[in-house]
């Protein structure tokens, strides 16, 4: 498990931008599983981290990008960047929806919850729904979006009686328990859907895994998009004891990285964005506010001490925000 002591935080000198490239001052930054897997080697050492974030254009010497406007971009923990339009995004202006959302439900967040169900698992209308970390943010995102797309019963897991409740009073599951404690994951997923499941967004691996596989039915189908159960044991958990139910069952089980398919964007947008300006669904986000909290931020969301997507504000700007900031 990764501790403060292996951060640093370092001034450094802003590069002036070249012809064609621009400034950015960072707003948001987003804090996520993935990078402690980066940490065991993509990083390389004393050098600014990778990350989704947020920024305000501030000087520019691109006509792609005029001073002001709002950009996604991946140059994250820090509070400035260079950067060219080939390496941005140019956010959209959606009137009643927060540009945070870009890093939550309209983000990779929401994209990975949106491409699991629809093009992994291929959701149809009134089956059921088993999300593992399901009061992270692609699990609250999974559950929210699987109820919009029609799923008949959605059920979730989470390392809290707290955070059961918020999904079951806030966030439209219809179920769910605190693995943490109580009888077997098996056992406690055959309570809450005891006529089974028929998809499971895995973002743990490891006992979750083996009991979704147990209680699923017939011709399922498994997305599996994460393992933080083993992002920071040093190994891998051993195969799942019932494997040879994938044959006797026939589910399928695949695994996706949402970088394949950033073509899926504009749909989710398309099927989202009016959601969110009716009220039917909120962005729900973790809210650590400051650069210099990045790290704790970072930790606290591999401890499971966020709800909803984690994110980090550097500066308010004019991001008034509806969306849930606990």
């Amino acid at each position: 498990m990764p501790v403060p002591e292996d951060f640093a935080e370092a001034v450094l000198t802003l590069a002036e931008p070249a012809e064609g490239q621009a400034v950015v001052e960072n707003l948001w930054l987003s804090v996520d599983p993935y990078m402690r897997e980066c940490m065991d080697g993509d990083w390389e050492l004393d050098t600014p981290l990778e990350g989704r974030s947020i920024g305000r254009v501030v000087e520019s010497r691109s006509a792609e990008l005029p001073i002001g406007s709002l950009v996604f971009h991946r140059e994250g923990w820090r509070t400035h960047a260079v950067v060219s339009a080939a390496e941005v995004r140019v956010l959209p202006r959606y009137d009643g929806v927060a540009t945070e959302s870009f890093l939550g439900l309209l983000g990779g967040t929401g994209l990975t919850a949106y491409v699991g169900l629809t093009r992994i698992a291929r959701l149809r209308a009134g089956e059921t729904v088993y999300v593992s970390a399901a009061a992270g943010g692609v699990g609250t995102a999974a559950g929210r979006l699987a109820r919009l797309l029609g799923a008949g019963r959605v059920v979730g897991s989470a390392g809290s009686p707290a955070k059961v409740r918020l999904l079951t009073e806030e966030l439209g599951f219809d179920a769910a328990f605190d693995h943490r404690t109580g009888p077997s994951l098996h056992e406690q997923l055959g309570r809450v859907a005891p006529d089974g499941i028929d998809i499971y967004l895995d973002n743990v691996g490891g006992e979750h895994l083996e009991a979704a596989i147990g209680a699923m039915r017939e011709h399922g189908r498994i997305a599996w998009c994460g393992a933080i159960s083993q992002y920071s044991s040093g190994s891998a958990p051993a195969a799942p004891r019932n494997l040879f139910d994938l044959v006797e069952k026939s589910i399928r089980l695949e695994g996706f990285l949402v970088a394949n398919y950033r073509q899926v964007q504009a749909e989710l947008e398309e099927f989202l964005v009016p959601h969110l300006r009716a009220g039917h669904i909120s962005d729900r986000l973790s809210v650590t506010e400051g650069f210099d909290r990045t790290v704790d931020a970072f930790l606290g969301m591999l401890r499971g001490e966020n709800t909803g997507k984690s994110v980090v504000r550097l500066g308010r700007g004019d991001l008034e925000s509806p969306c849930d900031t606990p």
